[in-house]
């Protein structure tokens, strides 16, 4: 969504004093169907954020009204979005009024209560220390969370996750799809926001423009807590959607990684690994064909050609993922961007 839009929508507050600005940390509250959660939400939420965004996702609720109405936190600012953008669209215009205010920091925190506000300044830490450009929560650390988790809940953050590693190439991180993150005002505008997925695949979508930027991402190992959760997350409603989007990033990744921007030994490695499994797979089953319909068995110099390159292949494609788990990004750009400064 444009600036002059959101700017337009938005509660005026005055803006950040410039002695803040070095180290100014907002927080992004997506608000849709939140309205008896909100509050509570706010009220928690610590000194150490200086300017809470809440972003009223064209809630049917009127969540606006009631934060403007009921709310006395000066430090609040009300954003209300003309029609439903999902949570990626409500969360994409709270950055965009973050960094247009001059904010360093951006913590997104969900309106339901189901994150803990006062755990922010332990999820700012690695991005204000310079060891991470983005902070994301992690409920599987802790094996006694762990424990109370739904089975489906287990199985499906293990797949989502696998996926995610190969669409973004961040192998070190789990349960992609956690709202609770910290990022920093560099990381944000190297990312292309206008292109982040405004739905349930935010997240994730979130992750791959992430890695093109190469963004240092951290997991934020925290507690789950399921007492009374009721998701909005249909897993078979949106399985397609993940599918598709991780296909459809990880093509476009090793496109741009090992292709456009680069190309290396490890891009020699996966084209002739990837050709050499497509022969074989080619050729073994039309081999397979031939012989059930002739009723001759295969010989032996048939089914070594037909295997061998599948091995040859299958190992090339090895070797490329050891290459490409190894370039995860390790120096945080804002980090970088601090040397620079000091430099000069």
């Amino acid at each position: 969504m444009p600036n002059e839009v959101i700017r337009s929508s938005v509660k005026v507050l005055p803006e950040m004093p410039a002695a803040e600005q070095g180290a100014g940390i907002a927080a992004v509250i997506p608000c849709f169907r939140v309205y008896d959660k909100v509050l509570g939400v706010i009220d928690r939420i610590g000194s150490v954020v200086e300017r809470p965004y809440v972003v009223d996702d064209a809630c049917p609720e009127h969540t606006a009204d009631l934060v403007q109405r009921v709310c006395r936190d000066p430090r609040v600012a009300v954003i209300r979005l003309p029609a439903n953008q999902g949570v990626g669209g409500a969360v994409v215009a709270g950055y965009r009024r973050a960094l247009s205010d001059g904010a360093q920091i951006v913590v997104k925190i969900d309106g339901d209560g189901q994150m803990a506000p006062e755990l922010v300044p332990k999820l700012v830490a690695p991005v204000l220390d310079g060891h991470a450009d983005y902070v994301k929560g992690n409920r599987f650390f802790f094996l006694d969370g762990v424990r109370q988790m739904p089975l489906v809940r287990l199985v499906g953050n293990a797949g989502l996750s696998f996926l995610t590693k190969l669409s973004t190439g961040y192998w070190q991180i789990f349960e992609p799809t956690n709202g609770f993150t910290a990022v920093s005002r560099q990381a944000l505008e190297r990312c292309d926001l206008a292109r982040v997925s405004k739905r349930y695949f935010f997240e994730s979508d979130l992750l791959y423009h992430l890695a093109l930027a190469r963004v240092v991402v951290i997991d934020f190992p925290r507690a789950s807590d399921y007492a009374d959760e009721q998701s909005s997350l249909r897993p078979m409603r949106i399985i397609g959607t993940f599918l598709r989007g991780h296909l459809a990033n990880f093509a476009r990744r090793v496109l741009y990684t090992y292709f456009v921007r680069g190309f290396s030994l490890a891009s020699i490695e996966l084209i002739i690994g990837m050709l050499l499994i497509l022969f074989s797979i080619v050729f073994g089953v039309s081999e397979w064909i031939a012989s059930a319909q002739s009723g001759a068995p295969a010989t032996a110099g048939t089914v070594m050609l037909a295997a061998l390159p599948a091995i040859l292949g299958t190992q090339l494609t090895l070797s490329w993922l050891h290459f490409d788990i190894h370039s995860e990004p390790r120096i945080p750009i804002t980090l970088q961007a601090t040397k620079v400064r000091a430099a000069e």
